[in-house]
């Protein structure tokens, strides 16, 4: 009996499992961590970004040099997708939909860990500002949660046929999957080489090449940018100065903060983590200084610039120096300063001090150089408190944070606590087509379990079973449901808008398929993908059962008891005979 009882645990967390792969949520990603690798394999099945290779933007990309050919790339997926973090996309659920779901195989309380939706307060920043209100679910009761669902590159790519949208759109676990499928189709770069990295409250990649860059949302952030002191460098730095690593996904494997095993190899492991905390930290020069000070406003008030105009020292405000930066190609923190400043007016400067209490930049760059100060070192970071000390600002939190800002120490799932075991190698390497790597997803789906979900995240029923994308069709679909509801109440209305719609799925081949939502958001799908979202509509309306039964030719929305509701022209072609619902 107890055997019993295990078994059907084991299928029922199976099934959660496969049927979060098809639909991708956050919080599933977070809860099955393999599912964050599954997507990229799928994106580098489909065809979407091989044809990125065909477009003149790329025309002669191997001929540049590795930083100019990643830029090229970074602005094509700025051209071309937009960040989109919008409630109305996926639409809502609860803590305790979800919580119900998952709660025979997640400990809830390191789930509150590990995904801000369900009690996670890490980042401060977030928290001072009301982490509800940043998300705009302020208007909603504390159990409402949203359905922030990772998106596929084909619906990544779908949101321009979306009102509202002119380009392709995506949230940041979507950007670091398609970043990370494109940085190895378009560039070839290894995937050994790149590691997908979640947070509770972000997603990106680190990538081993030179000092490391990481992939931030719809940019690339070098080390020098890490540590520019820039708005955009502040935006990127937050996750990691403020959040714990809940998972890190390779080629080799995962790790996870809530999962005792680890399939990630130790080694590379190891390696990561020590050329991750190398592109965190940079000495203390005079330059970081600088770029330190960029970012902290909270000192701008006792900091002044020296300038030499026409013999006699001058002196201007350091925010105002920051401020010319703006519109100049020059910086206060670089060798480029003179040519800055002498392109402020005279009358910006003052030829007195006129702040005895200030701090003057170009005498705190003297000391550093002629003192270095190695932010390890205890008495070196004593001398600098004492060089700070200013009725103007508190020395001690100064130095604290110019240290934070030269050394960030990211938290990482600790691997003495983990059990490692491994799996088989994917072995997909540059220089394979697409038709390989589809052949080898394919062997190693038995063995491994990134290839064994990718072909649910890939969406095609001619390769899995039905009941996985439509568990999650049927159950995770709130979007059509409710839109449909006030836009066509009656059920007549409805079938004839459904009928109406632009005939054809974002998906290429014949077995795969989009989700309700999908069709419902972007306005298109084929007669089978439509049949199936008016299954669900009707069913959640009405009740009853309903039967979905793909045909050669076309598709049929049936009720349980036979009748017909529509038939609708379909090119899809699956081996399931019928789809239930309900």
């Amino acid at each position: 009996m107890q055997d019993k009882a295990i078994k059907t645990k084991d299928f029922h967390r199976d099934l959660e499992k496969k049927s979060s792969a098809v639909s991708l949520s956050d919080m599933e990603v977070f809860i099955f961590p393999d599912l964050m690798y599954s997507l990229m394999l799928a994106n580098l099945m489909s065809p979407v970004i091989w044809r990125w290779r065909d477009d003149p933007w790329f025309d002669g990309i191997k001929r540049r040099g590795m930083m100019a050919r990643i830029n090229r790339l970074k602005q094509y997926i700025m051209d071309h997708y937009a960040f989109n973090l919008d409630l109305e996309t996926w639409g809502l659920t609860t803590k305790e939909r979800e919580l119900e779901r998952f709660a025979d195989f997640v400990d809830t309380g390191m789930l509150a860990q590990s995904n801000a939706l369900f009690g996670y307060e890490g980042d401060k920043y977030y928290f001072d500002i009301d982490i509800r209100t940043h998300f705009n679910l302020d208007k909603y009761t504390t159990n409402v949660i949203p359905y922030w669902k990772t998106e596929t590159v084909e619906a990544m790519t779908a949101f321009e046929l979306r009102e509202g949208y002119s380009t392709g759109a995506g949230e940041c676990v979507s950007l670091a999957a398609l970043y990370a499928a494109a940085l190895f189709i378009v560039l070839e770069i290894p995937l050994e080489k790149i590691f997908m990295m979640a947070t509770p409250l972000h997603s990106q990649n680190f990538v081993d090449l030179d000092e490391g860059l990481l992939t931030n949302n719809r940019r690339i952030v070098t080390k020098k940018m890490w540590f520019n002191g820039t708005a955009l460098s502040g935006q990127a730095r937050r996750s990691l100065e403020n959040e714990r690593v809940t998972l890190v996904t390779h080629s080799s494997g995962t790790i996870h903060i809530m999962y005792p095993d680890a399939t990630i190899s130790p080694e590379v492991y190891k390696d990561f983590r020590k050329k991750l905390s190398n592109y965190l930290s940079t000495p203390l020069t005079p330059e970081m200084l600088g770029n330190f000070l960029r970012q902290a406003p909270e000192c701008h008030k006792c900091v002044l610039v020296r300038a030499e105009i026409n013999g006699r020292k001058h002196y201007l405000p350091i925010a105002r120096a920051f401020a010319y930066e703006q519109d100049s190609s020059y910086k206060v923190t670089d060798n480029t300063r003179d040519k800055l400043l002498a392109e402020i007016e005279q009358s910006e400067f003052s030829s007195e001090r006129n702040c005895d209490r200030c701090l003057i930049l170009n005498d705190l760059e003297d000391y550093l150089t002629e003192h270095p100060v190695d932010i390890s070192n205890e008495e070196d970071t004593e001398r600098l408190v004492k060089r700070f000390k200013t009725a103007c600002l508190d020395a001690d939190e100064t130095v604290r944070k110019l240290i934070d800002f030269c050394h960030t120490v990211p938290r990482m799932p600790n691997p003495a606590e983990k059990a490692f075991r491994s799996e088989p190698p994917l072995n997909i390497k540059p220089g394979m087509t697409r038709e390989d790597i589809i052949a080898r997803v394919e062997e190693l789906r038995d063995k491994n379990e990134y290839c064994r979900l990718a072909f649910y995240a890939w969406r095609d029923l001619s390769r899995t079973e039905a009941e996985p994308f439509m568990k999650a069709a049927v159950e995770r679909n709130p979007v059509c449901i409710e839109k449909s509801a006030k836009a066509f109440p009656n059920d007549a209305a409805l079938v004839e808008h459904v009928k109406s719609m632009r005939a054809e799925s974002i998906y290429e081949g014949a077995g795969r398929l989009s989700q309700p939502d999908e069709v419902w958001n972007f306005s298109t799908g084929d007669g089978l993908e439509r049949a199936i979202m008016l299954g669900v509509v009707l069913h959640a309306r009405n009740g009853g059962a309903y039967v979905v039964e793909p045909g050669d030719g076309s598709a049929a929305l049936r009720r349980a008891d036979g009748g017909v509701v529509a038939e609708l022209p379909s090119t899809k072609s699956i081996p399931q005979k019928k789809l239930e619902i309900g």
